[in-house]
């Protein structure tokens, strides 16, 4: 499991809005923190209204601070500001974890205001489609101090790579006692992706056979993988919806009031729109709820 977490911080207050998840964490899992700071090429002055730390020694105060003020006295947090101006930030993240041994990156998905607003599109899409490690992002102020891992959604598509993402959730089950949910979306005739769009409209009645097809074939997946997981002494449900996958997904997360989504994807755009780079987008700017997206490995 995860014993090395990575959180970088930018100085303001948004960007700690991840420190609540990262302790619990890594409380529970016995896992060490280091805390980052990257200074980075052109910074503006200016992040959320607050002054973006471009000073080496006031962004190592700023860690330290933090390490006193969100840790308990004793836990190993590590402090860490790399001094030299870096332009490629997620790049930076990425090697800065492969040479700190890191194996989850806890990153609030908000960053600086202007044409670069939304972090999770500049910065924490790149952190996962450049490398191999984890990324949990955090909604600015999802947690409001606290945070709990009782229940987490785990969307499928029975495909068993993304079941990558299903073997980490089981993982943190196990150490919280965590009800793991399961959800496989199968969209309708309106809700297709732009191909499969054309061929619906063509030929609507083959299509929707083939999706009432694919529904039943769901919910039979959807059993298999529960009748897998009982043996583990943990709570499951699982569940078929039709309709758009991202609407479903945020949907269904905010209806059974989870604490978590946990996705396997490839970090890059593909053939199916639900893990394509465009869709995790688009699932956390409408949920509030924290992400940990897991790379699939081939």
């Amino acid at each position: 499991m995860f014993k090395r977490l990575l959180v970088p911080l930018d100085g303001s207050a948004l960007s700690e809005s991840s420190l609540p998840v990262a302790l619990y964490l890594a409380r529970e899992l016995g896992a060490s923190v280091v805390l980052i700071h990257l200074i980075e090429q052109d910074a503006p002055r200016e992040i959320h209204s607050e002054l973006h730390l471009t000073d080496p020694d006031q962004a190592e105060t700023y860690l330290f601070d933090i390490a006193r003020r969100a840790f308990p006295i004793g836990y190993p947090v590590e402090c860490h500001v790399h001094t030299t101006e870096v332009l490629d930030v997620a790049r930076s993240l990425i090697d800065h974890a492969t040479d700190l041994a890191i194996d989850l990156i806890v990153m609030c998905t908000h960053g600086r205001s202007g044409p670069r607003d939304w972090l999770f599109g500049s910065i924490a899409q790149q952190v996962i489609s450049l490398g191999k490690t984890p990324v949990l992002l955090i909604p600015p102020l999802c947690c409001k101090g606290t945070f709990e891992l009782q229940r987490m959604l785990v969307p499928l598509d029975g495909e068993q790579a993304h079941e990558q993402g299903l073997t980490v959730a089981v993982e943190l089950a196990k150490v919280y006692q965590s009800m793991v949910c399961l959800l496989m979306v199968i969209p309708t005739i309106d809700a297709l992706e732009s191909k499969r769009a054309a061929v619906g409209q063509m030929l609507p009645g083959a299509t929707r056979a083939l999706l009432e097809m694919q529904e039943e074939n769901g919910r039979l997946y959807l059993e298999q993988r529960l009748n897998e997981m009982r043996d583990a002494g943990l709570v499951f449900e699982a569940e078929v919806a039709r309709g758009d996958p991202i609407a479903i997904i945020v949907d269904t997360a905010k209806r059974l009031s989870v604490d978590l989504i946990v996705l396997g994807t490839h970090g890059k755009t593909g053939a199916d729109a639900f893990w394509s780079r465009s869709a995790t987008p688009r699932i956390s700017s409408r949920s509030l709820i924290p992400i940990l997206l897991v790379p699939v490995k081939e």
